[in-house]
């Protein structure tokens, strides 16, 4: 059985991003999964049943720790004789794709979902820029997971066209339309969530989900909800996920009003956001920047509409005023018109609630991606 191994810059990614398809593939290939962060490594080895291998990478510019992890992929790799080497992050990139043509392992692909290069500028963008086009140098096939992304990268000059490719109609892994099904929880069970979080039963509910940082567009959410709801007092706003004070804090203003704002409620990181996603009305997602976000798939498989930036990816998934609106990016006063907008037309979100559902289990089954993914191995594996 020929070996395909997958690198990620953390295990989160393996687990969330890339949530089962390591087990479907594994009915395929002899899979090894590698990534940072040991304990977390094996103990998600442990629970999905996937040889792993461990190899310390940071998310930041570290070259001294970046060389040493270099090379001990690229010893792995050549003691190995891998087919194939999918790698996903940037980090995760770089390394995984240098080791593997040092290794001259004959397939390595990298797919990207997101470029965080996008919000920097100066000389960190010039380092990014490098070691992106040096990533996909190494790479025999790229792959993008939004048609947007593909173009932004061939106008980067990142790499050649025909070197990139989108499967299916985008996404890294699709979406569980079983998994993420409103219709598993009861009435009953909404409002005692509802009850538990202290949010008011008659409230409409905006949501996010994801990472409470800056680039999320999370300062100019807070300010739009807090600017609608001195007008409508029936509205909250659900913020599910963890700050990251580190790498893009938010400002200290907005950290104040979450805190403050008695219709603001946090619930930190969650395994399951199904539940949260239930007990609201609309998904709102102002990022700045996104690969193919899964949240956005999640929401609408849930029955619920969104409010996302003209993204790539976000404007992929979402068709305006059919499943969503969609609305400038950092647009604090456009932001607070669209939930505006949906909030105070209940027939309007009564008709997107109809169609999301429909749309991501039409356009982003995830089985149906795997299958894609697994054509596409064998395809390039018989060129």
């Amino acid at each position: 059985m020929d070996k395909l191994i997958r690198i990620t810059t953390v295990p989160i990614s393996l687990e969330k991003l890339l949530e089962g398809q390591l087990n479907f593939m594994s009915d395929y290939f002899e899979v090894t999964a590698i990534a940072a962060e040991k304990e977390k490594l094996e103990k998600y080895g442990r629970d999905v049943g996937i040889a792993t291998y461990w190899v310390e990478m940071t998310r930041a510019i570290t070259p001294l720790k970046d060389l040493k992890a270099l090379f001990k992929m690229y010893r792995f790799l050549r003691k190995e004789k891998p087919l194939i080497v999918h790698t996903h992050t940037p980090k995760a990139g770089i390394i995984g794709m240098t080791a593997a043509k040092m290794a001259k392992v004959p397939l390595r692909f990298h797919t990207v979902a997101g470029l965080p290069l996008l919000e920097t500028s100066g000389n960190k963008r010039k380092i990014l820029n490098k070691v992106e086009k040096l990533t996909y140098a190494m790479a025999t096939k790229v792959y993008p997971n939004s048609l947007g992304l593909k173009e932004i990268i061939i106008k980067e000059k990142f790499a050649r066209a025909e070197k990139l490719k989108v499967l299916g109609r985008g996404s890294s892994n699709g979406i569980d339309t079983q998994y993420f099904d409103a219709a598993a929880y009861s009435e009953e069970f909404r409002k005692k969530l509802r009850e538990e979080l202290s949010i008011p039963i008659q409230d409409k509910v905006c949501i996010f989900v994801g990472r409470l940082v800056s680039e999320k567009g999370i300062n100019e959410l807070v300010n739009a909800f807090e600017r609608l709801s001195k007008k409508h007092s029936e509205i909250s706003l659900l913020l599910v996920g963890d700050y990251e004070k580190e790498l893009d804090p938010l400002k200290e203003e907005t950290f104040r009003k979450i805190k403050n704002d008695p219709k603001i409620f946090t619930t930190g990181f969650q395994q399951d956001v199904r539940p949260y996603f239930a007990i609201s009305d609309i998904l709102v997602f102002p990022s700045y920047r996104e690969g193919f976000p899964n949240v956005v798939m999640q929401a609408g498989a849930m029955n619920l509409p969104a409010i996302v930036s003209n993204i790539n990816g976000c404007n992929e998934i979402i068709n305006h005023n059919i499943n969503g609106l969609i609305i400038e990016v950092k647009n604090e006063d456009a932001l607070k018109t669209a939930m505006e907008k949906l909030l105070l037309n209940s027939d309007l979100i009564k008709k997107m609630k109809n169609n999301s559902r429909e749309i991501i289990s039409s356009n982003y089954n995830r089985e149906d991606f795997w299958n894609i993914l697994l054509e596409e191995y064998r395809n390039q594996k018989a060129n």
